[in-house]
C-alpha cells in the first residue's frame, strides 16, 4: 500500500472535478483494507469507489480510501437460478454485461449506469423500472470503528426510492467491500414496460427479446440521451423524480395537459424532474462550464473546468425555480461534498 499526499481526484470523480486529497491510498484487497482500519489512529477517512453519484466541492482533508477490490464469484447455482457475488470495486456496466453473456437476468435494465459495485446499494440504483433491491440479496461490509465484518441482507438495507440505511442510519460507518445478487438461469422476467425500451425493440423488429436485447436497447438509449462522463463531465442523474400528491398533481395538470406521470398508488404520482426542469427553461443553459445538458435536462455537467461550487450554485438556481413554479422541491439524488 502506498500513501499519496494532496493527490488530485479529477479522475476519480465522474463530474471530473479537480480537488485534493491530504491522504490517498488505493485499496486492492480485504486484508489491505483491514489493515488501514486497524492503524488508522483518529484520522477522518473518507471512502470513494467509481465516483459517479457526488460533487465534491471542496478538497478532501482526509485519507481517501479509494476501493478497488475486484472480483466475482458463483456462490450457488441451479437450473433456475445463480447467486453471485461481485467486489465492491468491479465496475458496475462490466459486471452486469458479464451477467448477460453468461445469461444471468436480472440487472439488463441497469445497463451502463456509471459506478462500481460497492456504490450500487448504497444508492439503491435504479432505471427503466428496475431497482438494485429487485435481484439484491446481501452485501458483505467492514465496520469502519470495529474493523469487523458485517453481512446486511436486503431487509436490513432498508431499501427505498434511491435510498438505504447506508444513506441513513449507518452513513459513514461500514465499507461495503461485496454485493451478492440472486439472478436468473431462464424463464426471465423480462421489463419493458417503460415506452422507451418498448419504441428500441420495435424499431429493431424484436417481437421476443432477450435479456441481451433489453439491456443493447437500454444502452442506445442511455447514449442517446445522456452524456459520456469520460467526454463531458456528469454524474447522472442530479435530481430524484418528486413524488407528489393526487391533488397537487392535479393543479399542475390543469395548467400543464402534457404532464408525464407515473402512478405509484392512488394518492400519489411520480413527476419526471427533468421534464419540470425543461419546462423551466434550463435544458441546453450554461453558465461558464456549469451547465444542463441539451438532452437530458437532468443531467448537469462540467463542460471543462468548472468547480463543484458552480455545479452546486446551479442546482440551487435550478431548485429554487422548480419551486417557484411548481411548488415542488427537488431533491438531489448526488452526494453533495
Amino acid at each position: 500500500m502506498k500513501i499519496e499526499y494532496n493527490k488530485s481526484l479529477k479522475k476519480y470523480n465522474t463530474f471530473g472535478i479537480d480537488v485534493l486529497a491530504t491522504e490517498f491510498i488505493e485499496i486492492t484487497s480485504e486484508s489491505e483494507l483491514e489493515k488501514i482500519l486497524l492503524k488508522k489512529e483518529e484520522k477522518e477517512l473518507f471512502v470513494i469507489s467509481g465516483g459517479s453519484n457526488m460533487l465534491l466541492t471542496q478538497n478532501i482533508d482526509a485519507l481517501v480510501l479509494h476501493i478497488a477490490i475486484s472480483g466475482i464469484t458463483i456462490q450457488e447455482e441451479s437450473d433456475d437460478f445463480v447467486i453471485i457475488s461481485a467486489s465492491a470495486g468491479e465496475n458496475w456496466h462490466d459486471f452486469v454485461q458479464y451477467c448477460i453473456q453468461n445469461d444471468y437476468g436480472g440487472l439488463e435494465n441497469l445497463s451502463l449506469i456509471p459506478g462500481y459495485v460497492g456504490s450500487a446499494p448504497i444508492q439503491n440504483i435504479g432505471a427503466y423500472g428496475v431497482e438494485l433491491k429487485d435481484t439484491f440479496v446481501s452485501c458483505e461490509a467492514i465496520n469502519i470503528a470495529s474493523g469487523k465484518k458485517q453481512i446486511f441482507s436486503n431487509t436490513d438495507c432498508k431499501f427505498g426510492y434511491r435510498n438505504s440505511i447506508f444513506k441513513n442510519e449507518v452513513k459513514g460507518k461500514f465499507i461495503i467491500t461485496k454485493v451478492t445478487f440472486k439472478l436468473s438461469k431462464k424463464n426471465h422476467a423480462l421489463n419493458t414496460s417503460y415506452g422507451a425500451i418498448e419504441n428500441a425493440l420495435v424499431d429493431k423488429g424484436i417481437i421476443s427479446p432477450t435479456i441481451k436485447d433489453i439491456s443493447e436497447a437500454v444502452i442506445q438509449i442511455r447514449k442517446s440521451k445522456l452524456p459520456d462522463p469520460s467526454e463531458i463531465g456528469n454524474s447522472g442523474s442530479f435530481f430524484k423524480n418528486p413524488i407528489i400528491s393526487l391533488d397537487h398533481f392535479s393543479k399542475i395538470q390543469n395548467l400543464h395537459a402534457n404532464i408525464p406521470f407515473y402512478k405509484i398508488d392512488n394518492q400519489n404520482i411520480k413527476v419526471p424532474a427533468g421534464w419540470l426542469i425543461e419546462q423551466s427553461g434550463f435544458k441546453g443553459k450554461r453558465w461558464g462550464d456549469a451547465g444542463v445538458h441539451e438532452k437530458q435536462a437532468l443531467v448537469l455537467v462540467n463542460y471543462n473546468n468548472a468547480t463543484g461550487k458552480e455545479i452546486l450554485d446551479l442546482s440551487k438556481r435550478i431548485q429554487k425555480k422548480i419551486k417557484d413554479e411548481f411548488d415542488i422541491y427537488l431533491e438531489t439524488e448526488v452526494n453533495i461534498i
